[in-house]
């Protein structure tokens, strides 16, 4: 995922909720903890949406850490979009994607032609995020599902939608959440400071009953 090397463009940093300075072991550990509540044990007996949004986010957080983990990809993808040049400092603007001369397979297939074909829809984001002369009044909602709900709550903060949350799980583990539908759907067009309704679900915690 890329944008045009602006602090305010969506990156595999985001996905993993890590800043760009962050050490291997921090994105080793990140991706961890995360893949760790996608687990089988976790997800077992759950509704086929959040078994889908659970599929989903593995490949998001399996493309985003290819990216990162491997220093030459990371090293790469960070002059790409913005956030290192070999002599140091930010890269300059390199356009965005709706600007002619945008280079997406440079930018995206650092993390495989999956995660374009996962996080495309974010693509619409990272160019809505991009300084225009006069923002739009009315935005193109992202395809949020699958992602956690911190990742989530990021990104929708900035593109100026106002999100509410509809809790799935009865009795949720204290962990971030994962995002399994949305209100409006992707694709659809809404005014800035609109609600966007997300359905987010937790690993259930394991309740103990009391001895008699």
């Amino acid at each position: 995922m890329a944008a045009a090397g602006k602090e305010s463009s969506i990156t595999w940093y985001d996905v993993l909720g890590l800043l760009p300075g962050a050490s291997a072991e921090q994105v080793k550990s990140r991706y961890d903890a995360r893949v760790s509540l996608l687990r089988p044990e976790h997800i077992a007996g759950a509704p086929s949406p959040v078994v889908a949004a659970a599929s989903r986010a593995r490949d998001i957080l399996d493309a985003a850490q290819r990216v990162l983990a491997d220093p030459a990809n990371r090293a790469r993808y960070d002059e790409t979009v913005g956030i290192r040049r070999s002599g140091g400092g930010l890269e300059p603007h390199r356009g965005s994607p709706s600007e002619p001369g945008w280079d997406m397979p440079d930018a995206l297939l650092i993390g495989g032609r999956e995660g374009v074909a996962l996080l495309g829809g974010l693509l619409v984001v990272a160019d809505l995020l991009t300084p225009h002369p006069r923002p739009p009044r009315r935005v193109v909602v992202p395809d949020v599902r699958g992602l956690f709900y911190s990742t989530c709550s990021g990104i929708t903060g900035k593109l100026g939608f106002r999100m509410t949350t509809v809790r799935l799980t009865e009795h949720p583990m204290p962990v971030d959440g994962l995002v399994v539908d949305q209100s409006p759907r992707p694709a659809a067009r809404a005014g800035r400071g609109s609600v966007l309704t997300v359905q987010v679900w937790h690993p259930p915690a394991r309740l103990t009953r009391p001895w008699p």
